[in-house]
């Protein structure tokens, strides 16, 4: 008992000493809304940072004094660094919000009329210029199939077919 509480305190202090970079991309497609949507996951602390070397104003997701301003930059930002294709045509998605989750900040995105996917392709060096251990995770859901793809620095292209 004591060797395994030993364990576990030492594994929380390496994961303190090397934190991980880490962010979790969710691309469903919804048949019925013929929508594709899309939601991002990154730890709030790393955003904010990877957002001030672009930004002059301060950068505050938690507790913004101007919300606007803060949205525009979270969306400009994931809409500079993930790329996405669909049925081998690039598409483009509207920014829907964010919001705050613990650690984490969650943002919404959203791609209309895209009746069917058959092939889906990201091109994504998301929080690439922050770190270069980050690693992006994705799940995209089509036709009732899940697949998942992680991409680690320096690579940015994930393909999926269904």
């Amino acid at each position: 008992m004591v060797n395994i509480m030993v364990q576990w305190i030492t594994t929380g202090l390496i994961a303190l000493l090397h934190p991980f970079f880490v962010s979790v991309i969710e691309i469903n497609h919804n048949a019925k809304a013929e929508t594709v949507e899309i939601s991002v996951r990154v730890f709030t602390e790393d955003l904010e940072k990877t957002l001030r070397k672009y930004t002059p104003g301060k950068i505050d997701i938690n507790t913004p004094t101007d919300k606007a301003f803060i949205d525009k930059q979270i969306s400009n930002y994931i809409s500079q660094k993930l790329h996405i294709k669909i049925n081998g045509k690039p598409v483009s998605f509207s920014f829907i919000g964010y919001e705050i989750q613990k650690e984490s900040a969650w943002s919404y995105f959203e791609i209309a009329k895209i009746p069917e996917v058959k092939k889906l392709e990201v091109d994504c060096s998301m929080l690439y210029d922050y770190e270069s251990s980050q690693t992006n995770i994705f799940h995209v859901k089509s036709k009732g199939t899940e697949k998942s793809w992680k991409l680690d620095y320096p690579k940015t292209i994930a393909v999926f077919d269904f």
